[in-house]
């Protein structure tokens, strides 16, 4: 409650103001050109999942010492080593080696050689060499799968509110998608199948975000029909920047601590939802809002949909008198 009480409230900032959407505008162009030159230039640096590698699920006596284990991998020079902790009980371990260049006659040494550091006490559930096809193929998948959320996500928007809000969250989501990307890129992060899932995380909070700034626009175009629309769209952000700031503040603080406490396998999955919490709430008010300055909307586009209510309601009157 003490928070609440320091939030803005009846605040009457200047949002999306002409000189605000140009700075809006330079920034957003900086981030999408920008992320995309550095994927076309530097790449992205894929992870196991992707690239390829050697994959082996193993089973301790005891609970696994997984810092130790890392710990004696990774100087083992084969280059990057994931392990994850499998199961309840804590004595199960995915471990994870990046591709070995030097085809499979490398592959195999390489596993080998972990399998002599690990020594005679671990029983081996699996063991998998994975080869680049296969990465290839999670990659049009995970394209797929980021393609499709944002297209869905649009059509949703489309049915609930109008093609102009569809375009708008459209564009905001794939800003979003791609300055995220982006920064993979650009801090040469491992790109891996977590951080897709870490992409589809950030699209949905994102487009949280942008319903409920649409939605007070909406309300607010059948209350102000003569407002003039920069003035509509301000008032609707302002209406709901307490909430903005109170729900990212908290899922930020959220995202922290799983950032620095997390551990390692983590840290790419929350340094993307940090990035997209920041990139996704930017969004919405300066590329989702502004956008519907462009698109023309005006207020008969809703004023219609609230007649049509209000006419029902009258048909519906009538009825229950009699």
């Amino acid at each position: 409650m003490l928070l609440l009480k320091y939030l803005p409230q009846g605040t009457n900032f200047d949002f999306v103001g002409a000189a605000k959407r140009r700075i809006a505008y330079f920034v957003s162009a900086v981030v999408v050109l920008g992320s995309i030159a550095t994927i076309l230039v530097q790449g992205l640096n894929f992870g196991i999942d992707f690239a390829g590698g050697i994959l082996l699920e193993v089973e301790t006596p005891e609970r696994a010492d997984i810092a130790a284990m890392r710990r004696e991998l990774n100087g083992l020079g084969i280059g990057e080593v994931a392990l994850q902790s499998l199961g309840d009980e804590g004595n199960q371990v995915l471990i994870r080696v990046q591709r070995q260049e030097g085809g499979e006659a490398a592959q195999t040494a390489a596993l080998r050689t972990v399998r002599d550091a690990l020594g005679s006490e671990v029983t081996y559930r699996r063991t998998e060499l994975v080869g680049p096809k296969i990465g290839g193929e999670l990659i049009e998948d995970g394209i797929w799968a980021v393609s499709l959320a944002l297209l869905l996500m649009a059509v949703y928007i489309w049915f609930r509110f109008e093609w102009h809000f569809a375009v708008g969250a459209l564009v905001a989501l794939t800003h979003d998608v791609i300055g995220t990307i982006g920064v993979f890129s650009l801090l040469q992060l491992e790109f891996n199948l977590t951080t897709v899932a870490a992409l589809l995380t950030v699209a949905g909070y994102s487009i949280n975000d942008t319903v409920v700034l649409y939605d007070r626009v909406r309300e607010n175009l059948r209350r102000y029909k003569t407002m003039p629309l920069p003035d509509l769209l301000n008032r609707s952000v302002n209406d709901v920047l307490a909430r903005t700031l109170l729900t990212s503040g908290t899922t930020l603080l959220a995202v922290l601590a799983l950032f620095f406490f997390g551990g390692l396998v983590l840290k790419g999955f929350s340094f993307a939802l940090i990035w997209g919490i920041l990139i996704g709430t930017y969004s919405s008010v300066y590329v989702a809002m502004a956008l519907l300055l462009h698109l023309k909307l005006r207020p008969e586009v809703v004023a219609g949909d609230a007649a049509t209510e209000e006419q029902a309601a009258a048909d519906e009157e009538p009825t229950r008198a009699g």
